[in-house]
């Protein structure tokens, strides 16, 4: 989309570690083949339907000039939290998921959408994307740190817990933010370790060095 900020710039703090970084790109290529086991099993084992002839219906020609950069607006209702935590976070759960939750040393799995708390303006979304937690926007970061896999919910995070008074990219200075985040996996950083070693073809445990003389 033209003038959205690309994931990375939105999610990643300007001080991440290199380790981070390479977890982050890695993950995702080791964790997709996982999740994606369960669809296309099912999708093998479920009965083709024969395809039905598609319903004849009227349609207008519409000849009017679509704007660009096409920004969608998110309705003011779906701005809003209906918490808000000691820290300043608002939040709203809007599906709950089960299980444990990320710390800040796990690397997440996400959908999500961000957008301006003010307008609705839409600056930022991705799907299947891995973040650090411990590399993210602190009220990004801390929202992910109360969310179950396979749960949704909405932040509201002021500007203090966001990028303050520096602007990035589409988004002004002193912004408040509001993002609509979906969970579907997380890993420690020792799997996800684990899984860059195996893709290496390391398979040799780990040990710490003994100090040189």
């Amino acid at each position: 989309m033209n003038g959205v900020a690309p994931a990375a710039r939105l999610a990643y703090s300007d001080g991440m570690s290199f380790r981070s970084r390479r977890a982050s790109r890695l993950f995702l290529a080791a964790i997709l083949p996982v999740l994606a086991a369960p669809t296309l099993a099912g999708a093998a084992t479920s009965p083709q339907k024969k395809p039905q002839a598609a319903a004849t219906t009227s349609v207008r020609t519409d000849n009017a000039i679509i704007p660009l950069p096409l920004n969608p607006v998110v309705p003011a209702g779906q701005r809003l939290c209906s918490t808000t935590a000691a820290t300043g976070l608002g939040s709203t759960m809007l599906r709950a998921g089960t299980g444990a939750k990320p710390t800040a040393g796990d690397v997440v799995l996400v959908n999500y959408i961000g957008y301006l708390g003010q307008t609705g303006v839409v600056f930022d979304q991705g799907m299947r994307s891995p973040l650090p937690v411990d590399g993210v926007i602190p009220g990004f970061s801390q929202g992910l740190q109360t969310m179950a896999r396979g749960g949704i919910s909405r932040f509201c995070i002021p500007a203090a817990l966001g990028y303050g008074a520096q602007a990035s990219g589409p988004i002004p200075a002193n912004a408040d933010l509001v993002f609509q985040v979906e969970l579907l996996d997380f890993k420690t950083a020792a799997e996800v370790e684990s899984m860059n070693r195996t893709q290496a073809g390391d398979t040799t445990p780990r040990q710490d060095m003994p100090p040189q003389p």
